[in-house]
């Protein structure tokens, strides 16, 4: 009996007022992935786009030979940042509840993708980051006061007002300018370390995007052009199950996993417990040293989970189940590293409770300094004129008489 062709239509395993449903995420047992050599063959390796790289078992001991062995002193930094990044994201998004800031994306639960990969890559490494990983930010130093300041839009924003909240760029600390345009930047980081390896730098490059921005033709661009001159760049997907409010699956992630697009390109290609800092750690370590060795690029597909709203524009109660959160079978990567550290003897619970205090403490200074550089209705503000720069390296003549005209409009103001 023939049967005639019909259209699929993904599915959404719950609904809101369903009951959760994770049990299409293909988890491996911790420890259990083996730990190829940095010039293995990517033939030889397709497996590990399907398995998943786990260090942190359910009694949240290190296993297998993923474990990186980190000392006292990394995994306090690593939880430290994990920390300051949740608290920093806590404040603008009640900024921005008050109507202190028009607009903030959160990283809550995402935390341990950026931060664990910025310390296991080196300072001079560029990043390009998404605009859920200011982690990155953080990891590598960057005052808060100079984020808040951006978000703004006062006299010390970065982006002179020109770019919308959480656009960061940081060009001392290697970190491109994040961009509203969707997967923009995969092909400027292969251009990155491709031009990296014609000059004969050791430095690699790394991109982070949703698993939505898989479905863009930038992500294909990037893949063929990484593969075929075998750019030292780490190509990062945070599958974190939602592009905004259409579910993973209709980006593709229904039958393979994500990663499992790298081998058909000729790249190697790894999935990661985006909530484990071991395993993600280890993971951009390898990669990084895969490519800083000659032996080409690297795509990660993290899988984590989304907790917060995709912005403060979106209600994610009406696309997901309220408690979907919860159910989630990875867990919380702060406490997951903070459970680690109290069993390997490094922390306890009263020291977490008073570094919490501590960075609490810290942010709230952080935003009254940067309140002091300006907000949206209190100045003091950025210069008007600073409209006419950073575009031409020569000023052009129309421009010119406009700034004059409006450098007059300003004089006959405050002479009335």
């Amino acid at each position: 009996m023939s049967r005639k062709p019909t259209l699929h239509v993904p599915h959404t395993p719950a609904r809101p007022g369903e009951d959760p449903d994770f049990s299409y995420v293909q988890i491996s047992e911790a420890g259990a992935v083996e730990r190829p050599e940095i010039n293995t063959r990517v033939r030889d390796m397709v497996h590990l786009s399907e398995d998943m790289v786990r260090v942190l078992d359910e009694q949240h001991k290190g296993n297998g030979p993923w474990n990186p062995h980190l000392d006292e002193h990394d995994l306090q930094v690593g939880l430290r940042h994990m920390l300051l990044t949740r608290l920093f994201d806590e404040r603008m998004v009640r900024m921005q509840r008050q109507g202190r800031i028009s607009f903030y994306m959160q990283s809550l639960g995402e935390e341990a993708i950026s931060v664990a990969a910025a310390q296991a890559l080196a300072p001079s490494d560029m990043l390009f980051p998404h605009y859920r990983t200011q982690g990155l930010q953080i990891a590598r130093g960057r005052n808060p006061v100079d984020l808040m300041c951006q978000c703004l839009s006062n006299s010390r924003d970065m982006c002179k007002g020109r770019q919308m909240p959480i656009m960061y760029h940081w060009a001392r600390g290697n970190i491109f300018s994040v961009s509203g345009n969707l997967t923009v930047q995969y092909p400027h980081a292969v251009g990155w370390a491709m031009a990296a390896a014609i000059k004969g730098e050791d430095d690699v490059a790394a991109a982070w995007i949703g698993e939505g921005s898989t479905a863009e033709a930038d992500f294909h661009h990037a893949m063929t052009f990484a593969a075929v001159y075998q750019a030292p760049v780490i190509l990062n997907v945070i599958n974190n199950q939602w592009a905004i409010s259409t579910f993973q699956g209709f980006a593709g992630g229904e039958r393979r996993t994500f990663a499992a697009r790298g081998p058909g390109y000729g790249i190697a290609s790894i999935r990661v417990d985006g909530n484990d800092f071991l395993a993600v750690y280890a993971v951009t370590r390898w990669a990084a040293e895969r490519a800083r060795r000659g032996h080409g690029p690297t795509l990660i597909e993290h899988v984590t989970y989304r907790v917060g709203a995709h912005s403060t524009s979106d209600d994610p109660s009406r696309y997901r189940p309220r408690d979907e959160a919860k159910a989630w079978p990875l867990g919380d990567p702060v406490e997951r590293l903070k459970q680690h550290m109290i069993v390997e003897g490094m922390w306890s619970d009263e020291r977490h409770d008073k570094l919490i205090d501590e960075l609490r403490d810290y942010v709230t200074e952080c935003w009254e300094e940067a309140c002091s550089y300006g907000t949206m209705t209190e100045g003091p503000f950025l210069d008007r004129n600073e409209l006419f720069e950073d575009v031409y390296k020569d000023m052009p003549k129309h421009l010119i008489e406009q700034r004059e005209r409006l450098r007059a409009l300003d004089a006959d103001w405050d002479g009335e």
